[in-house]
């Protein structure tokens, strides 16, 4: 029997049976049945999301369509999709779907602010899906889902179904299709919940600066005096476990919006890595493993079901998606003032950028461009070497106007509101990948409490030759040998040599950016 009955036939779909915002007990009950999920020791469903394990960027696509293609910042990010393609594949998911028993919809909302709100309907064959986006956007009350009305978006999730990959600008049997015209996303090929959150956010990350509203990729924490932080940064640098702070209130963990009044949540709950998940480095992620909460490919025990977050071998990608009350420090309404602190987060594999600097407006732009951060990539004998990573606005992958328009909105923002910005490195000191050690984290917290309590702002700096940026000399509970890289080598040669390397990769990355950028800006990059 259908639960919050729910016509779909303006889909084109006639399931009978539909089971609309269903609460976690019951997602479970049909998960645990129909889709090989497991309860974890911890509570938390533990489940699969098949062949696909991450998202698939070069198979995302964008209708082209008449009244946003001159929007759009087309290219390798936003593929082109023609409203044909788009009809085929969306046929093929509806005709899918109809051949299933039981169909989900979760219907919620995108945003904290209601002047910004977005209503979310996801339409699904899977209760884990179901119960991923209960997780992630915001859950409507009993008047509010009776009173929903017509979504601004709807997601049609046939991700078990493949693309057919004769259709015209298909490369794989996976596709995620989106119309800004139809107001809808099509998912084939793909069961990584993943792709529903982000094509939430591509969406908001459209229409927000089209109403002078900067949507950014970062978290967001506010202490008690009310002072508000960023942070931005991207996968593997910190930016969620370092916004998770046992003292101060969590506004959310990675996706915000920064209005006239201040910032707001855009999500309803959090998706946190949880490979090498520990107690003790990151206890409010790991008491958030609890019932309600969707472990993503984690290995478990098959008698106990203790999971081994340490074991990666079905993927580096293990995720756990919570709602955001389940942080003991959640800030809620997820909303909060305008931000003292911009706080970027790049892990640096060259041990090359100092563990925290202060950077001027101009390179906080220059860096909000590049969004630089480097992974450790292991060949076939063994030898690690660091491999650079650019993503502009540390989120390239959602965004969909010229990242100069966000870098622009930031700039109008941060000298509006008098923000300070830091480039804070989570990466490598006293040499590179294989040789120096990487950065601690209570040193990396101990950098950002400095931040936070002022300390640091007022500390004696010394500039950087290569990047020009000012580096603070002391900080409270960490070695100041740390904090100027060269001294940490101990080797003045191989620093210079990996200093000028990672210089050259940004002003290479940076070509692409320097018709849209001011001179300013394009100057207050690496010197030399």
């Amino acid at each position: 029997m259908s639960l919050n009955p729910i016509d779909l036939s303006q889909y084109g779909l006639h399931v009978d049976d539909v089971i609309r915002n269903a609460m976690p007990a019951r997602l479970y009950e049909y998960a645990v049945a129909d889709h090989h999920a497991v309860i974890a020791a911890s509570g938390a469903l533990a489940t699969r999301s098949g062949d696909k394990t991450g998202r698939s960027p070069k198979d995302k696509r964008i209708v082209d369509e008449p009244q946003t293609s001159d929007d759009i910042w087309w290219g390798d990010i936003n593929i082109r999709l023609t409203d044909r393609s788009f009809a085929i594949n969306r046929q093929r998911a509806i005709d899918y779907l109809n051949t299933r028993p039981r169909l989900f919809v979760f219907d919620g909302f995108a945003g904290w602010d209601p002047d910004h709100q977005l209503r979310v309907r996801v339409i699904a064959e899977s209760a884990y899906h179901a119960l991923f986006m209960h997780n992630m956007l915001i859950r409507p009350s009993a008047e509010q889902l009776a009173d929903f009305g017509d979504p601004d978006m709807v997601i049609l999730n046939a991700g078990s179904f493949p693309a057919n990959p004769y259709t015209s600008q298909m490369t794989s049997k996976t596709s995620v299709d989106l119309s800004f015209e139809h107001r809808e996303m099509v998912i084939l090929g793909t069961q990584y919940a993943g792709e529903m959150k982000k094509g939430v956010f591509t969406v908001m990350n459209y229409l927000m600066p089209k109403q002078g509203v900067l949507s950014m990729h970062c978290s967001a924490n506010e202490g008690d005096a009310g002072d508000v932080s960023l942070f931005f940064g991207l996968s593997g640098t910190g930016k969620t476990t370092l916004s998770t702070d046992p003292h101060r209130q969590l506004i959310g963990d990675d996706e915000h919006c920064w209005t006239d009044q201040g910032i707001f949540n855009i999500e309803g709950g959090c998706y946190a890595k949880v490979i090498h998940l520990s107690p003790e480095n990151e206890p409010e992620i790991y008491q958030a493993i609890r019932f309600g909460a969707v472990l993503e490919n984690v290995v478990y025990d098959d008698g106990t079901h203790v999971v081994n977050y340490d074991d990666a071998s079905i993927t580096e990608n293990t995720r756990v998606a919570y709602p955001i009350d389940f942080i003991e420090r959640a800030k809620q309404p997820c909303v909060g003032g305008h931000p003292q602190n911009i706080i970027f987060l790049t892990c640096d594999a060259f041990g090359v950028l100092p563990p925290v600097s202060c950077l001027t407006p101009q390179q906080a732009m220059y860096h909000y461009i590049s969004g630089y951060t480097a992974k450790v990539a292991g060949t076939e004998m063994g030898v690690n070497e660091p491999t650079a990573t650019f993503s502009a606005c540390f989120g390239a992958a959602f965004l969909v106007w010229h990242p100069t328009k966000y870098a622009e909105l930031l700039a109008e923002r941060m000298q509006r509101h008098g923000s300070r910005a830091w480039l804070v490195n989570t990466g490598w000191s006293g040499g590179g990948a294989g040789v120096g050690q990487r950065m601690s984290l209570p040193h990396t917290r101990a950098i950002i409490d400095a931040i936070h309590d002022g300390s640091l702002a007022e500390a004696p700096t010394q500039t950087d030759p290569m990047f020009g940026f000012e580096v603070p000399q002391t900080c409270p509970n960490v070695p100041s040998e740390l904090l100027w890289p060269k001294n940490a080598w101990g080797d003045d040669e191989g620093y210079e040599t990996a200093a000028r390397r990672l210089a050259d990769l940004f002003r290479q990355n940076f070509e692409k950016y320097e018709t849209g950028a001011d001179d300013e800006i394009a100057a207050a990059g690496p010197r030399g």
